[in-house]
């Protein structure tokens, strides 16, 4: 099949790409700034802000894979991702898009207590359903992964805090997933036979953990010594920026992620709605892989 891949510069966007052309598929790529990353495939430069040229850029794919985000250097993130979201949908639909599969995010079991990041990515979902075009929508919370922003953002933390200050939120549970299991699912989620219009599935990994306990089980695999120390108030405001100071990371990113930290990030009991490969890589399987690959970058 001829699969276009939006975003095919960030993180997941390279490996699906070689994940999807490994299983004999013809690989086209979507980037803002694509001479920024040079990459063995094609790849046309959209801007989905204004959209132009993705009729030209969509024309001909049988699948579309949707992995992009506006959080960063935008502050209505929300409006930003909705429109550009809308756009996609309807250049899908005009082109002939047999199916969009989208990178979405885990949802609190109280939708009224989802953070605003959530909320956006969950009304992408609905935006991009909102033709006749299949939308297969995999909810993920934390990628363990070498390059992972949010798995990296975790141990800079974890590397350079003698002491780990950790708020309220350090109680709240999720179910991390290693990449591997994550790009088998989304290859599958290219072919695999849909009953709705929108299929959700979440795409979780078999640990269960608070992000206190997936912190300290980051800093025992680095073999480092780093006490935990309980903060009584979350101060949000104030820890995000220094947060992303200490870690080196972009602010608008840091806080959205943040914000969502302030409930349970669970699978439904009922998330298997597609037929998915199962995860096969536990947390600790996982956390292993990703240092292994962040020694060899670092050599």
């Amino acid at each position: 099949m001829r699969i276009l891949v939006t975003g095919i510069t960030g993180y997941v966007g390279r490996l699906l790409a070689d994940a999807l052309t490994r299983e004999g598929h013809d690989v086209v790529g979507l980037a803002r700034h694509p001479e920024r990353a040079p990459l063995p495939y094609p790849v046309r430069a959209v801007d989905l802000t204004d959209g132009r040229g993705l009729a030209d850029a969509i024309d001909g794919a049988d699948v579309a894979y949707y992995l992009v985000h506006s959080m960063e250097g935008t502050r209505d993130y929300a409006a930003a991702e909705l429109a550009a979201a809308r756009r996609f949908a309807v250049a899908a639909a005009d082109a002939g898009v047999q199916r969009i599969v989208y990178m979405s995010v885990l949802t609190p079991a109280d939708a009224g207590r989802a953070s605003g990041h959530v909320r956006s990515r969950v009304a992408v979902e609905k935006a991009l359903a909102a033709t006749d075009v299949p939308v297969v929508a995999l909810r993920a919370s934390i990628v363990i992964g070498t390059d992972s922003r949010s798995f990296r953002f975790l141990l800079r933390l974890v590397e350079r805090m003698p002491v780990l200050l950790l708020p309220p939120w350090r109680s709240r549970r999720t179910c991390p997933i290693d990449e591997r299991d994550l790009l088998a699912q989304l290859v599958d989620a290219a072919t695999a036979t849909l009953h709705a219009p929108l299929t959700v599935h979440d795409a979780a990994g078999p640990d269960e953990v608070s992000y206190q306990e997936l912190i300290e089980r980051i800093r025992d695999h680095l073999l480092i010594g780093r006490p935990v120390m309980p903060l009584p108030i979350a101060l949000t405001g104030i820890a995000a920026p220094v947060a992303a100071a200490i870690a080196g990371e972009d602010l608008g990113l840091v806080a959205p992620l943040m914000q969502s930290l302030g409930t349970d990030l669970l699978p439904r009991p009922d998330h298997q709605d597609i037929a998915l490969r199962p995860p096969r890589h536990d947390l600790d399987a996982a956390i292993e892989h990703a240092l292994r690959g962040a020694d060899e970058v670092g050599d």
